[in-house]
């Protein structure tokens, strides 16, 4: 993971960086939190309920100042 990270990393412009970092740290956050749901309060696992807890952390993220991230995903969806 580690590998695929630094070399993805470098692939990024300059300027996309800080929001790609977060959102790698967000994605693994999300799988993290949504396998711990399963395992440790017996939730049923989808994609769908990633997918929304990803939305709705990246919504809090920005919330909290995570500018970069937020700006990253404007780019993705207005381009």
């Amino acid at each position: 993971f580690a590998d695929w990270w630094r070399k993805s990393y470098k692939k990024v412009g300059k300027a996309q960086r800080k929001g790609f970092n977060s959102t790698v740290i967000l994605g693994a956050w999300t799988l993290w939190n949504h396998r711990n749901k399963g395992v440790f309060d017996g939730a049923a696992l989808s994609l769908q309920a990633a997918h929304q807890f990803f939305k709705d952390e990246l919504r809090l993220w920005g919330l909290a100042g995570a500018k970069k991230i937020q700006d990253l995903f404007q780019e993705r969806v207005h381009s």
